[in-house]
């Protein structure tokens, strides 16, 4: 999982379990009661790639070392949004804010109820309640399909880093996820090693038997 959050995340809550779009009339600036939540679709692909691109660039946010190309990243929404929920934000005229996901957690079928989050904003949106508003949204939507555990994988930053700040860390605290271990110097990027968090979310109920989200 990665997650790119900045650490001033607000309160504007969306709550919906549809998979109608999502949205707030009462716009006041470029912010997440500007936008509207929907479902990814595969012609999405461009501005999802040009959103995703910088962290894999710039930043030990997402661990890979090249930005895919468009084909290889419509493969990977397409595949994901077969199975979970893919949600997009976007602004008054269409454009592409950020967008959110669920994914595999592991591929043994003991592991169907639990998956990946993963969040991405475009850079200039960081901060103004727009990944809450997504995570808001893909929390609902998994409940509604039935999934019961949601887990996060995140880079720890060293002191002084310029490659990776704790907004994630912070941002999913404050989403109720709960550390529940750490892997250490589990991954390579920039010539440095970073440990890495786990984090989960329990959002509903283990009882002796449940249907399978799929």
């Amino acid at each position: 999982m990665e997650t790119s959050i900045g650490n001033k995340e607000t309160g504007f809550k969306i709550n919906n379990t549809a998979n109608d779009p999502v949205n707030n009339m009462d716009c006041k600036g470029n912010n997440a009661a500007c936008m509207t939540i929907t479902e990814v679709r595969e012609d999405d692909t461009a501005s999802l790639l040009e959103i995703y691109a910088p962290y894999v660039r710039d930043t030990a946010i997402s661990f890979e070392y090249d930005v895919p190309v468009p084909e290889e990243f419509r493969n990977r929404i397409r595949e994901i949004s077969a199975r979970y929920p893919y949600l997009k934000a976007t602004d008054q005229n269409g454009e592409v804010l950020g967008y959110a996901y669920a994914a595999s957690f592991k591929s043994r079928k003991a592991y169907d109820w639990s998956v990946e989050t993963t969040v991405y904003l475009r850079q200039d949106m960081r901060g103004g309640g727009i990944g809450r508003s997504l995570y808001e949204e893909l929390e609902a939507r998994l409940k509604q399909r039935g999934f019961l555990n949601m887990n996060a994988c995140i880079a720890v930053p060293k002191p002084g880093d310029p490659y990776l700040t704790d907004a994630s860390i912070l941002f999913h605290h404050a989403m109720g996820f709960q550390d529940v271990g750490t892997f250490h110097n589990s991954g390579f990027k920039f010539g440095r090693w970073y440990d890495m968090i786990w984090m989960e979310k329990l959002i509903g109920e283990h009882g002796s038997f449940h249907q399978r989200p799929f």
